[in-house]
C-alpha cells in the first residue's frame, strides 16, 4: 500500500481488516477483532470500536455491524468471488456487491472489434430471417451460413471454450450467477475513476425470450436487399 498510495494510506479508509479469513468472517461469529501494532505485532486487548488509522486482523462479520453500525443497501461492497466473497452479503446481508472480473477487459476488446460486431451482426440477422422465412414457406434460406458465424464469433474469444460470459445465444452459467449476486461488475476498481462520484448506475432491461427486439424488423428489413442475401437466393 505503501507503494501504490504512500505511506499516509491508512488516510484513505475508515478501517482496515487484514487476514479475515473469508468466507468464515461472514459466516462464524467465533474469532474477535485483533490490533496489529505499528510493527505488526498482534495485541490482545479487547476491541470495542475500529478506530481509523489503526489495523486489524482476523474478527468476524457479525461483530463487525455491531461496531460500525454499516448495514443494508447503504454498503457497496467489492470482491473477485462470487460465493466466498459476494453471496451471502447480498443474500443474507441485504449489502449491494460489485464483482471484479478481470477477464472483462480482453472480452471487452474483443467484442468491440470490427470483425467480433460484423460476425455478430450478421448471426442475428440471419437468425431472424431463418424464424421468418419458415412462416412463409421459404427454404433456401436454411442453407445460408449461420454455423459459420456461430463459431466465428466463439473462436475469437476461445477456440475450446468461447467466452465466458455467453454461449451461443445464452449467458454461462458463471453469467447468471454474476448477474444474481452482483448488483456491478467490472475489470478493475480502477475502472470506476471514469465516472463522477454523484453518477448513478441504472439496472439495463434484458429482453425475455417472448420479447422481439425492437431493432429486429428494421434489420431484417434492410438485410432482405443485401447483396448477400441476393446471391444465396440465386445459387438457390
Amino acid at each position: 500500500m505503501r507503494y501504490m498510495v504512500g505511506k499516509d494510506w491508512r488516510d484513505f479508509f475508515d478501517v482496515v481488516i487484514v487476514q479475515a479469513d473469508k468466507p468464515h468472517f461472514f459466516n462464524d461469529c467465533v474469532k474477535p477483532f485483533r490490533r496489529l501494532d505499528s510493527n505488526g505485532d498482534l495485541q490482545w486487548d479487547k476491541i470495542n470500536k475500529l478506530e481509523k488509522g489503526q489495523v486489524y486482523k482476523q474478527g468476524n462479520l457479525f461483530d463487525f455491524l455491531r461496531l460500525t453500525g454499516w448495514r443494508g443497501s447503504k454498503v457497496l461492497y467489492f470482491g473477485d468471488h462470487l460465493y466466498s466473497d459476494l453471496a451471502d452479503l447480498m443474500l443474507r446481508h441485504g449489502w449491494r456487491t460489485g464483482a471484479i472480473v478481470p477477464e472483462l477487459e480482453t472480452e471487452t476488446k474483443m467484442v468491440n472489434t470490427e470483425q467480433y460486431s460484423q460476425a455478430l451482426t450478421w448471426l442475428q440477422a440471419l437468425t431472424g430471417l431463418l424464424e421468418r422465412m419458415q412462416m412463409s414457406g421459404g427454404s433456401f434460406l436454411l442453407s445460408l451460413p449461420t454455423p459459420c458465424f456461430r463459431a466465428l464469433t466463439k473462436n475469437l474469444f476461445n477456440p475450446q471454450f468461447g467466452s465466458i460470459f455467453r454461449t451461443c445465444h445464452n449467458p454461462t452459467y458463471f453469467s447468471r450467477r454474476l448477474c444474481r449476486f452482483s448488483d456491478i461488475y467490472m475489470a478493475s476498481l480502477s475502472c470506476l475513476l471514469n465516472y463522477d462520484l454523484n453518477y448513478t448506475f441504472y439496472p439495463r432491461r434484458t429482453p425475455l425470450q417472448h420479447e422481439a427486439p425492437l431493432w429486429m424488423d428494421q434489420l431484417c428489413t434492410g438485410c432482405m436487399k443485401t447483396p448477400f442475401l441476393e446471391e444465396m437466393a440465386h445459387i438457390r
